[in-house]
């Protein structure tokens, strides 16, 4: 694999077109930047300062590209259109899928909640007029809907 990131004249129009453009996501735009001065054979300290940036984020995406490069290159003496170039080339730039923390509620559960707020409080046996958010996660939990919820989730579905 390269250590320096060499574009071909396809590519380099892509990702000039992608830096300049004023549609995309600023970080995709920063990204094609950062792409641009490597291949043009700027080093990480110059673009990480240029960008804004560190040292270590520029070297993500320049390792991002050299890992991809091959793929690029097959595609192009495949003869890809250049918008599908461009879409693989946003697709290298983009940020990787991360899962995050898992729901806290499952939707059968939200719903059931949001049932609960439909209904007269005084037909559970509240004495009161309107759900509040107590009120709301104290029944949720009394029907066994949830196992617990705060006062604060359960205005969230008020809402």
């Amino acid at each position: 694999m390269l250590d320096h990131i060499e574009l071909s004249e396809k590519q380099r129009e892509v990702v000039e077109q992608l830096a300049n453009s004023r549609s995309k996501e600023y970080r995709l735009v920063q990204r094609a930047r950062m792409i641009i001065e490597l291949g043009s054979g700027a080093n990480h300290k110059e673009v990480a300062r240029r960008s804004k940036s560190n040292r270590h984020t520029v070297r993500l995406w320049k390792r991002r590209w050299l890992e991809a490069s091959e793929r690029l290159k097959d595609a192009e003496q495949e003869g890809v259109e250049q918008r599908l170039l461009g879409k693989m080339i946003e697709d290298i730039l983009s940020d990787e899928y991360r899962s995050g923390t898992p729901p806290t509620f499952t939707p059968e559960q939200i719903v059931q909640i949001v049932a609960i707020s439909c209904e007269k409080p005084v037909d559970s046996g509240r004495p009161i007029s309107h759900w509040t958010p107590r009120e709301l996660a104290e029944e949720a939990i009394k029907r066994e809907i949830v196992k617990s919820i705060s006062t604060r989730s359960a205005g969230r579905f008020l809402k």
